[in-house]
């Protein structure tokens, strides 16, 4: 297997964001030090467990989609065993770090994302259209992983972040899941969309994405930030977001749809990195 295939394995780009806003709640409740790298490690390596097992997990529903049947275990170049055994081993020393950091508060979300990623959420899928809402809560935890491991205490500012991202995870979802319908109902997952049409599901979408963009607005007002530019910086990517979403979804098509689904991406990524500008610069 290729660093390549451990990327695919590991679901890299998820890890990554994981560990994007494990750094955000880190830096937001305090400034730089060496801890923030262990941290991250920590967190980045307890992502790649949890993917790696939901990979050994879904690898037969995988190997019926053309988006995820190239992945390493529908392709026979790790097998799910391994798979579950390499999981078991990351998620191991990423718990050992996190306690070492965090204590017993960091150790009990970690075993939390573990537990609802790869015991509820990977189950719910193939069970109910509300898995997307049941499986926001994983994107809450990393930042609280942050935030304890530098010393916080799990209050209204962390929470304000918290609730924002996991606002944020579910048009994410729901705009995943109207690109590849049919790839999912082939693989025996339910979806919203078969459930209520796409036409149903773009105009909820584009209500939870409004939701979400007013929902980055309680940052500031639950003391997460230091300036007031902030504030401005988080409303007018809201209103960026907002307008992208409304051209793109008032006549879905394919391409709309995708534009939609880039901008929600990059927009949690840039009011990420506003708040860890705003921590730095306050700090």
């Amino acid at each position: 297997m290729t660093i390549r295939d451990f990327g695919k394995l590991c679901k890299l780009p998820i890890s990554a964001m994981s560990t994007l806003s494990a750094a955000t709640g880190f830096l937001a409740a305090q400034a730089f030090n060496w801890r923030l790298l262990p941290t991250a490690l920590a967190v980045l390596l307890l992502a790649c467990a949890a993917c790696a097992l939901n990979e050994a997990q879904e690898h037969k529903q995988d190997a019926l989609m053309p988006r995820t049947r190239q992945r390493p275990i529908p392709t026979g170049k790790i097998s799910a065993k391994a798979s579950a055994l390499l999981a078991l081993a990351l998620g191991a020393v990423a718990l050992t770090l996190l306690t070492a950091l965090g204590g017993r508060d960091a150790l009990g979300l970690g075993a939390l994302a573990v537990l609802w990623y790869n015991g509820v959420y990977t189950y719910a899928k193939r069970v109910t259209t509300l898995a997307p809402v049941i499986g926001s809560l994983i994107g809450a935890i990393p930042p609280a992983l942050g935030w304890v491991c530098a010393g916080g205490t799990l209050d209204g500012p962390i929470l304000s972040l918290c609730f924002f991202l996991l606002m944020w995870q579910i048009p994410h979802f729901w705009l995943l899941a109207l690109l590849m319908k049919g790839e999912y109902e082939h693989a025996g997952f339910p979806t919203f969309v078969g459930l209520l049409g796409a036409a149903s599901v773009t105009r909820v979408t584009f209500t939870w994405t409004t939701a979400t963009a007013a929902s980055a607005l309680l940052l500031p007002l639950f003391g997460l930030a230091r300036s007031p530019l902030l504030g401005l910086a988080l409303a007018g990517l809201g209103a960026w977001l907002v307008l992208v979403a409304w051209r793109a979804l008032r006549k879905p098509s394919p391409l709309g749809i995708g534009r939609a689904f880039r901008a929600i991406n990059y927009y949690a990524l840039l009011v990420m990195g506003a708040v860890m500008l705003d921590a730095v610069l306050g700090h």
